[in-house]
């Protein structure tokens, strides 16, 4: 059995990728997501890896791009404005459909913002991170063991679905420390046919590309690719339910807000009202089928993020007017209290007669 070891979030995330494969790292310092840099500095060239701190984060992601299209696994890290500096790479990363890991260890916004924890990279990460049709499949880890998880998936995920994949964390898990269990090192890893690698005269060149000069052919490939999209959507929902089988109020959260959200949701179980959580991990694809479930008994829907109402609109797609859905949560940093989530769940419950 693995020992647990107490590590930062940031750390976790950078050993759990050094134990999936990951031998390429591409970044660029920005708070909260520095440590997780500053591991791979220290442990890469022990791992006979690289790592590479970049002129900027524009540069880094097209290194990123240029180490997957060899096939080999790799990864960039940064927080909120970095991550936006990155985002015509990523949109070439899918357009030549390469495997890759993103982390996004979010920070106030717009702007510079600030250093503290947020949620308000939703939007960019499920609806607009690059142009183009296109999606990223997003895991939003709750725990510091659910980093190390989740980014190790991630890595598999990208080469199952040649796909970039996206850890959005925030700067309150990135900076926390919890005992987590790492996962062993993986040491068989798919075949890649299709990578620029070499080829010893023994098959044709292969080409990695996101350019397509005539439109039949780029909505071939984008139809390709959005039919990998509904596979992903198919299989790969994951979400976590509490309390939930005769729930009338349901909580949606994810992340650090989904820890707040779960004290709260005790609270009120113990003072009678039949409310559950439900955590969204993928964030995309959406885990439609888990609040599908929960319609039978529920009344009503709140959703708490640390924005200004993002994930609320999933939600509120899902539900399709057939029960009112309700948003509460605090922006530029300020983290809601379980408290205040307890009282937005018992003023709801009273709305609706729950």
């Amino acid at each position: 059995m693995s020992e647990k070891v107490l590590m930062k979030g940031n750390e976790a995330l950078a050993e759990s990728a050094i134990r999936a494969g990951c031998r390429y790292f591409f970044g660029y310092p920005i708070t909260p997501q520095t440590e997780l840099a500053a591991y791979m500095a220290k442990r890469m060239p022990k791992e006979n890896g690289v790592y590479l701190q970049a002129e900027s984060e524009v540069a880094a992601i097209n290194m990123v791009y240029g180490a997957a299209a060899t096939g080999a696994r790799t990864m960039t890290s940064s927080s909120s404005p970095g991550i936006s500096l990155k985002a015509e790479g990523i949109s070439y990363l899918v357009g030549a459909d390469l495997p890759a890991v993103i982390i996004n260890v979010q920070r106030g916004g717009p702007g510079l913002g600030g250093i503290q924890p947020s949620q308000s990279d939703y939007w960019q990460a499920t609806r607009a991170m690059g142009h183009g049709d296109s999606h990223l499949v997003v895991y939003a880890p709750s725990t510091v063991q659910e980093m190390a998880d989740y980014v190790y998936h991630a890595f598999d995920i990208a080469d199952k679905y040649r796909t970039p994949v996206m850890i959005l964390a925030d700067g309150m898990l990135g900076q926390m420390m919890e005992p987590v269990v790492l996962p062993e090192r993986k040491t068989e890893f798919i075949e890649k046919p299709w990578a620029a690698c070499g080829h010893d005269n023994k098959r044709p060149h292969n080409v990695v590309n996101s350019l397509y000069l005539m439109a039949d052919d780029l909505e071939r490939l984008n139809i390709e690719r959005f039919e990998r999209y509904a596979e992903i959507k198919a299989t790969e929902q994951r979400s976590e339910s509490f309390l939930c089988d005769d729930a009338e109020i349901v909580v949606v959260a994810f992340g650090a807000s989904a820890r707040i959200a779960r004290t709260a949701v005790k609270r009120a179980r113990e003072n009678g009202i039949k409310v559950g959580l439900i955590r969204p991990i993928s964030l995309w694809p959406f885990p439609e089928r888990a609040i599908e479930r929960t319609m039978d008994t529920a009344k009503a829907y709140l959703s708490v993020e640390m924005n200004m109402g993002q994930m609320v609109d999933d939600v509120r797609l899902v539900v399709n007017g057939r029960r009112p859905v309700e948003f509460f949560g605090h922006t530029g940093g300020v983290i809601p209290t379980p408290v205040e989530v307890y009282i937005q769940i018992e003023n709801l419950a009273e709305k609706v007669g729950a």
